[in-house]
């Protein structure tokens, strides 16, 4: 019998754990689950990222109220600033290496949505992945290559393209830090709902 009252304080421990009325709310699993959206959308940029920490933690705010939840709104609405944040840095510290033109963004921006949606004539296979490595280089590339060709000349076209290539790499390697950065914020984000949900 010794051994049967050993089990029993680690099994109390753990429904008084589980206990919290949270686990049992479909609302927190619906706030939960617009939070964990922020892991497919910091990766694909077609859905909105790191602004499904702020609308999960707000519905879970209006359900309870703001009394009872508002550290997990405020921490929500900070991770989806930092996130901001870690773009803009990430694409200027990038651009500003080989100091770029402001339209080298820009063309890996429209580089990534075309090589996202696989429209990109060099890709024909391969899929999304390779878009979104090879697209963005490729749109700051082109972008940059164009720029720095004013006024065009034939003869000065082989430095031109040099410079576009490594500008685009440059910004893809922005990219990929911040997404780095984002996918860890938007964990950080869902595992802060579920801790400071269950207080």
């Amino acid at each position: 019998m010794p051994a049967v009252q050993g089990l029993v304080a680690p099994v109390s421990l753990i429904e008084s754990q589980l206990s919290f009325s949270g686990f049992m709310d479909p609302i927190w699993w619906l706030a939960l689950g617009l939070q964990l959206l922020a892991l497919p959308g910091t990766l694909l940029p077609v859905l909105p990222g790191l602004l499904w920490l702020p609308i999960g933690a707000g519905l879970w705010v209006w359900h309870v109220g703001w009394a009872n939840s508002w550290g997990v709104l405020v921490l929500a609405v900070v991770l989806f600033v930092l996130g901001l944040l870690a773009d803009v840095v990430a694409l200027t510290l990038a651009s500003a290496r080989f100091k770029a033109s402001r339209w080298a963004a820009l063309g890996a921006g429209l580089g990534l949505l075309l090589g996202m949606l696989g429209l990109l004539p060099a890709l024909p296979v391969g899929g999304p992945l390779i878009g979104f490595l090879v697209g963005p280089w490729l749109g700051a590339a082109v972008v940059e290559t164009v720029v720095a060709r004013r006024p065009p000349s034939s003869l000065a076209c082989w430095p031109a393209l040099r410079r576009g290539g490594l500008v685009g790499l440059a910004v893809v390697a922005g990219l990929l830090v911040s997404q780095v950065a984002q996918v860890l914020l938007a964990l950080f984000g869902a595992a802060g709902f579920v801790v400071l949900s269950s207080r």
